[in-house]
């Protein structure tokens, strides 16, 4: 089966505080950047390296994309599509041809002139070098051609809802070509900002781009900390040693943050599902009763209050509130350890839960640990170093039986259509309706993606513990922070200091 382009999949494996503030197409930021000012924002997992074409999580677009790397669209604050390096685009009346007119003047960070043969680089490189499962969103492009030096035409094979939105992600960042020499440790990109130092173990310093072809960022640098513990990251903001906290680790800490006359605190949404992963092609969660007695198991709202201090929201499924095929499905596997005991038959099982050494997924563990215990299901939890032994043992080589880990790409359901991919979820009929949704009417996608979000349910493919909130504490006087994350970026260049 095809995987098709409706969704932003694959490796929203990490916490990420992703988001797009500033006003489109031409950078944002307030007025130049005339003041010389710095900016530091607190994270948590540190990218192993720069190459986003190659390697899964989401830490490297955080940081990279929309800052360095630009695509040809973005996503506003609204999850709306508007223009970023094309300053126009228009459809046939077919829906299969895409023409692009780009902006003039666009320089990459090298100097090198960006033109539509970048374009037709750019994306001719997801099919020939990217590495990642998300580079199959673009398998529905036929071709892209040069039209002239400022339009690019991407002809795609069917009518594709998904194509476009696609473009906003990762996959429709525009590459020099003359600047893919050595993605892992040099980005060279068109955007606002360029890598100025990479401490590793410790943070990364983007710099403004002084040749940047739209409005100059407000702050000279914007440097991101990485933290492995949330109490450090605390005590960093406490005392001054960065300005931002970009996504809070240990929100029953806030009450630290409350004098109004030091600190901001900005709460909102993001599209990350936190995902109980079942592993449904080895025993015993190849079992649908064992997936469903799974679900009946865990009380969700006990769980979201005991490990994430009741912040963020019940869904049920894979489809945050924010898409227009969004329903609750919270109700589709009440709390019932009777239920979850009849489905099991009485059957007792022993299973390695492996995890990511992140707080949301250490605290999440140990409540449905508790819970399944109540049944008859012994979770053995073994937290792993993220991202690299989490991404190799858990997600490249699927050695495991349950998993935590926070899905943060934006309509990223269609990850359940690679029956390869670590859920190991096979069911053909859900492949048929994402197709279905890919290319129909709009109507006609929401229809099909809210049959779809009820089939995984129904099978109990995994469990959906929680929509992780978008929960930032700043410093009084930073602005432009996000209210919502719903892309794959932390967007720098609306940020300033009052």
């Amino acid at each position: 089966m095809r995987r098709i382009g409706i969704w932003i999949a694959a490796g929203g494996l990490l916490l990420a505080t992703a988001a797009c503030g500033g006003s489109p197409g031409n950078g944002s930021g307030s007025g130049g950047g005339a003041k010389a000012q710095s900016l530091s924002v607190g994270a948590v997992a540190e990218p192993a390296n720069l190459d986003f074409t190659s390697t899964e999580g989401a830490a490297i677009p955080q940081i990279l994309l929309v800052n360095v790397y630009e695509g040809l669209v973005k996503l506003d604050q609204n999850g709306e599509i508007v223009p970023l390096l094309a300053e126009k685009w228009d459809v046939s009346g077919d829906r299969k041809t895409y023409t692009f007119t780009l902006r003039k003047n666009v320089k990459f960070s090298s100097g090198a002139p960006f033109t539509a043969d970048d374009v037709v680089f750019s994306l001719g490189r997801v099919k020939t070098d990217w590495k990642l499962k998300i580079k199959t969103q673009l398998d529905v492009v036929d071709k892209v051609e040069k039209k002239d030096d400022s339009t690019a035409v991407v002809t795609l094979e069917r009518p594709s809802n998904g194509f476009l939105y696609a473009m906003t992600s990762r996959l429709g960042a525009m590459f020099s070509r003359t600047g893919v020499a050595d993605l892992a440790n040099k980005p060279v990109g068109t955007g606002p900002y360029v890598l100025g130092a990479w401490r590793r173990g410790d943070s990364i310093r983007l710099d403004a781009n002084p040749s940047y072809w739209g409005t100059k960022p407000a702050l000279s640098s914007v440097t991101m900390k990485y933290f492995k513990d949330a109490t450090a990251m605390n005590n960093a903001l406490l005392t001054g040693g960065i300005d931002v906290i970009s996504s809070v680790q240990a929100p029953e800490s806030l009450q630290q943050f409350a004098d109004p006359n030091r600190f901001q605190t900005v709460e909102g949404t993001t599209n990350g599902e936190v995902v109980l992963s079942m592993n449904n092609g080895r025993p015993p969660f190849d079992d649908k009763k064992v997936r469903q007695a799974v679900r009946h198991a865990i009380d969700h709202k006990a769980l979201l209050d005991t490990a994430w201090a009741g912040r963020g929201q019940l869904i049920g499924s894979m489809v945050p509130p924010t898409d227009p095929w969004y329903e609750d499905r919270t109700g589709d596997y009440a709390y019932d350890p009777a239920k979850a005991k009849e489905l099991l038959g009485g059957k007792t099982y022993a299973v390695k839960m492996r995890i990511p050494n992140l707080p949301y997924a250490v605290s999440s563990a140990q409540v449905v640990k508790s819970q399944l215990a109540q049944v008859g299901i012994n979770a053995e939890i073994e937290p792993l170093e993220f991202p690299a032994r989490w991404l190799d043992q858990v997600f490249s080589k699927g050695d495991y039986d349950l998993s935590i880990i926070n899905h943060v790409e934006p309509r990223d359901m269609g990850i359940f259509a690679d029956k390869s991919y670590y859920f190991h979820y096979d069911n053909p009929e859900f492949g048929k309706l994402l197709a279905s949704a890919d290319e129909g009417t709009e109507q006609q996608q929401a229809d099909d993606l809210k049959q779809a979000a009820k089939l995984l349910s129904d099978d109990a493919a995994a469990d959906w513990l929680f929509l992780f909130p978008n929960l930032i504490v700043a410093k009084k006087g930073v602005t432009g922070l996000p209210k919502n994350a719903i892309a794959e970026s932390f967007d720098f260049t609306a940020l300033a200091k009052q």
